[in-house]
């Protein structure tokens, strides 16, 4: 049977493929190879660069780039031949750099590929640098958008009052674009966080000691020669005592904290879904859709259950993730090469979510009529204010005074609450101070955003 869309195991790859082609040019087989080349050949050019070998005058550096710049999936397909002989990913990267060298004209260098290392090194730079490129290129970008898109919705929703629910229940009013802003905040708390963190790499030789490049060449400073390679051509930072794979502490971390963003991520989706429930949102009709096959009146707010299931699929895995890769047996085992060609799969499903949630936010429609009739059949909610007044003039016990009126009864209005107010043995002048707080306008201090 043809390979296609609807004959792939994971809906990544089937249902979405489409809105996650971007990345799979740093996730895929294909991507993956390509950045291991990228490494080799870069790693050759710089020993060609510190003088280890000379190229042939005839041989460009621009020429040798090439390789990787203009890499093809026939590229890829012939690598995947000789891995099928080898049963050896990297080596098989090896043979085939060594067979395009030649073809350059440059065959006398060809033994200067892969020099010294072991496929760790590659690897441990290779998926460091494509996991880099596509956090900084597609994920970020998507996620500042997003948080740009609420920021904006909270400016134009500043002044908009809303019955604020603590516990399900009804509480002190507030603003609906103060409730945006706090994820707002949240999100870029975590986007500072992560851009704390390194991408690391490894690159020392088969157990980290550098043994094949010393003997070689003894006089060399191989830790420098290695610093300088992985920060000043790859853009990341080497650690500088490792087994033959690198920690993947930092890597971790940078799960854990793309997982409390997808935290974040999904307490917002339920918020608004929970706002939609309660008609505080409707949503933008598209001609032809269907909410349900059984019920025409429905709209439901698919974006955000797909954005929340989305999430939970990613974290899921990053909890797995960021658990694993740090704990390796010894000076190595195979597992971390097994699990970390699933990294692409959660940005996948935070990609996936980030996608809906941009979707789903451009189709919301306030409905402050609704908002307005919440507040305004929620008059107990100012007797926080009341008795916090009450308390400033010295009032004898008006806490208690509020909740012998308010606790658990129904029917209270305006008109039960001016009634109270009035009952008080207070100067006229409060009074109308009290009468003045509405569900409407008690919403505490006017925020700046």
């Amino acid at each position: 049977m043809e390979l296609s869309a609807l004959t792939a195991i994971s809906p990544i790859d089937g249902r979405y493929r489409v809105q996650l082609a971007n990345l799979a040019t740093y996730f895929s087989e294909f991507g993956l190879i390509r950045y291991r080349v990228l490494v080799e050949v870069e790693y050759f050019l710089f020993l060609a660069e510190k003088k280890i070998f000379t190229l042939p005058t005839t041989v460009k550096p621009a020429k040798i780039r090439s390789i990787y710049q203009s890499f093809s999936e026939a590229d890829a397909q012939q690598i995947k031949a000789t891995e099928r002989v080898t049963n050896h990913d990297v080596k098989a990267v090896e043979y085939f750099l060594k067979e395009k060298i030649t073809g350059l004209g440059a065959e006398s260098c060809a033994e200067w590929i892969h020099f010294g290392l072991t496929s760790q090194d590659i690897n441990n730079t290779a998926i460091p640098l494509s996991w880099k490129n596509a956090v900084e290129n597609e994920y970020l970008p998507a996620l500042q958008n997003l948080v740009l898109q609420l920021r904006k919705m909270a400016k134009s929703w500043q002044s908009v009052s809303m019955l604020a629910r603590t516990h399900g229940q009804p509480a002190s009013p507030t603003t609906l674009g103060k409730e945006l802003m706090v994820f707002v905040e949240r999100l870029e708390g975590q986007i500072n966080q992560l851009a704390q963190i390194p991408f690391a790499a490894k690159f020392g030789g088969a157990t980290g000691n550098f043994n094949a490049h010393h003997v070689a060449f003894p006089g060399i400073n191989w830790v420098k020669f290695a610093n300088d390679f992985l920060e000043k051509k790859m853009g990341l930072e080497r650690m500088q005592y490792t087994t033959q794979i690198e920690h993947y502490d930092n890597l971790a971390a940078q799960f854990d904290t793309l997982k409390r963003i997808n935290n974040i991520l999904i307490d917002f989706s339920r918020d608004v879904w929970t706002y939609i429930s309660m008609e505080y949102f409707k949503q933008q009709t598209k001609k032809g859709e269907i909410g349900s096959s059984a019920m025409p009146h429905k709209v439901n707010p698919i974006d955000f259950e797909n954005a929340e299931g989305n999430l939970g699929m990613a974290n899921a895995l990053y909890e797995h993730l960021s658990a694993k890769l740090p704990i390796s047996r010894l000076q190595r085992d195979l597992t971390d090469s097994t699990v970390l060609r699933n990294i692409g799969v959660p940005m996948a499903h935070s990609f996936l979510a980030l996608k809906s949630l941009e979707k789903g936010i451009g189709k919301l429609l306030l409905n402050e009529v609704k908002l307005k009739d919440d507040l305004e059949a929620n008059w107990a909610v100012v007797a926080e204010a009341i008795q916090t007044v009450l308390r400033r003039e010295q009032f004898p016990q008006p806490y208690e005074a509020l909740k012998e009126l308010t606790r658990g009864k129904n029917g209270i209005n305006k008109e039960s609450m001016h009634q109270f107010i009035d009952s008080l043995a207070i100067p006229a002048k409060i009074k109308k101070e009290l009468k003045a707080i509405t569900p409407h306008n008690y919403t505490g201090v006017t925020f700046d955003f």
